[in-house]
């Protein structure tokens, strides 16, 4: 990493932090990370997992001033490990907790542009390309590495100690991060969790969000009779299984995709969340769909739909042979559908108020049952009114000049109840991805000028945390 000298200022740690990226250091050392095959979601990874935890983190950490760092089974016994490491300054100053996963989805190489591939970035314009630049490893190695910026800018001394928390299973699902973190609370107690994963709101416009929406799958379905029965002989005759969950489904959510039952709604938007959104534009990037403008709940903005209120969404429907249909009333049907929700929904009495619901309206034949192998992710929030909110936003938009976007939470799920749930913890995610990066697919990849931007609002972030810390806990426990 760079290693040249500043005076001791906050604009000397924002220099430090960019000169690493303008010479080549930062790319040099994602470069490392990428290198390092890490697909959680493939069979028999354990080793290369761990390896990345071993080889790259480990050392990146102690170079940091962390104490030796501590690699943990996961405890489900089955997928990715986990590494915590501590770098203690004093027991009278604020703790943060950084998380960031190193496991990535497949590779998929054969999927990759020509001269593309995972394992290996390739820069082209603005664009990094490579399997992890966005998800997760871009994120987390870009906040340690201007983390270790201001490290040399404060001349070793930060002004609040540090944990750090990389888990390996993320692209599984987080199996055992809620446990693990119940098992090693102690460990991990911290005053707050500064974060980076998902995107920005677009490419250019810097973001924080606080928590995200809750997701939870579940089906429907309806099993008649043995096999089908001929259409021109039965039909009219035999009740069309097909057809009734069709009707089930319209008698839960309406033809612009409102919700009908009061159960699976949420409670009315709070003051604060409305005006955080009230500047909040949404499906302006160039690769993004069109919004259909009259669709979703009425009355509000399409930000609102998609960061304060609930969807009702059907994920898969089944009847018959949709590839080769026949002349025949179906045997059976089923659905899933999917309730992303907001923080204040029951979303825990879910099943019993779907069933209540369609007893209620005539369809006590139609079974629902959580989702197979479908996790619930619960839904968060930090209040838009913490003192952490304004002081991230005004330390954002002090290192990169522009006025962040701040979203109360995700529209999409990740496992934040893990840390403001178990652990308690205030949440603050900044990140460093825009919805273009194709996380998941071939071709991902992150911006050089959004790097280079968040290495800056990273740097300032810290920075603020050592000279503003203690207060912001002053005035948190003065508002309790």
């Amino acid at each position: 990493m760079f290693h040249g000298k500043h005076t001791m200022t906050r604009d000397a740690a924002i220099a430090r932090a960019t000169e690493a990226f303008d010479s080549g250091a930062f790319l040099a050392l994602l470069r490392e990370a990428v290198a390092m095959p890490t697909e959680s979601q493939a069979p028999g990874q354990e080793a290369a997992l761990r390896a990345y935890l071993e080889s790259f983190i480990a050392p990146l950490v102690s170079r940091l001033g962390f104490e030796t760092p501590k690699i943990f089974p996961n405890p489900d016994g089955v997928h990715g490990p986990f590494l915590i490491a501590e770098r203690r300054e004093g027991a009278e100053l604020p703790t943060v907790l950084i998380y960031g996963h190193g496991d990535t989805v497949r590779g998929y190489p054969e999927q990759w542009r020509a001269g593309l591939g995972p394992w290996e970035i390739v820069v082209e314009g603005d664009r990094w390309y490579g399997r992890g630049t966005a998800d997760n490893k871009g994120q987390h190695v870009l906040n340690l590495a201007a983390l270790e910026q201001v490290i040399a800018a404060r001349e070793g001394h930060l002004g609040f100690n540090v944990k750090l928390l990389i888990e390996m299973g993320e692209e599984s699902g987080s199996p055992g991060l809620r446990p693990f973190c119940r098992e090693q609370a102690d460990s991990l107690r911290s005053d707050v969790l500064i974060a980076s994963d998902g995107p920005r709101l677009n490419g250019e416009r810097p973001t924080l969000f606080l928590g995200s929406r809750g997701a939870y799958n579940f089906e429907l379905s309806l099993n008649l009779r043995e096999g089908p029965h001929h259409s021109g002989n039965w039909g009219g005759l035999l009740r069309n299984p097909g057809t009734v969950l069709a009707s089930a489904i319209a008698s839960m959510v309406d033809a612009r995709g409102s919700i009908l039952v009061d159960a699976l709604r949420p409670p009315p938007i709070p003051e604060g969340v409305r005006a955080a959104l009230a500047d909040i534009r949404v499906g302006e990037d160039p690769t993004a769909p069109t919004i259909d403008a009259d669709w979703g709940e009425p009355g509000l903005s399409p930000a609102e739909r998609v960061f304060a209120w609930n969807t009702l969404e059907v994920l898969a429907f089944k009847t018959g042979d949709p590839d080769g249909p026949l002349n025949a009333v179906p045997p059976h049907a089923k659905a899933t559908l999917q309730l992303r929700f907001v923080v204040g929904t029951d979303w825990q009495n879910l099943i019993p108020n779907v069933r209540a619901h369609l007893d209620a309206h005539g369809f006590p034949m139609i079974e629902v049952r959580p989702a197979r192998a479908a996790e619930v992710f619960q839904a968060t929030r930090l209040p838009v009114e913490d003192p952490w909110v304004e002081w991230a936003l005004q330390s954002i938009e002090a290192s990169s000049g522009k006025k962040p976007a701040l979203l109360p939470n995700l529209g999409g799920s990740l496992p934040n109840d893990a840390f403001s749930e178990i652990l308690g913890l205030p949440t603050l995610w900044v990140p460093h991805s825009y919805p273009a990066c194709r996380q998941h697919g071939p071709d991902e990849h992150m911006l050089a000028s959004g790097t280079r931007e968040g290495l800056a609002i990273m740097a300032g972030l810290f920075w603020d945390l050592g000279e503003a810390g203690p207060d912001i806990l002053r005035r948190r426990k003065a508002r309790a």
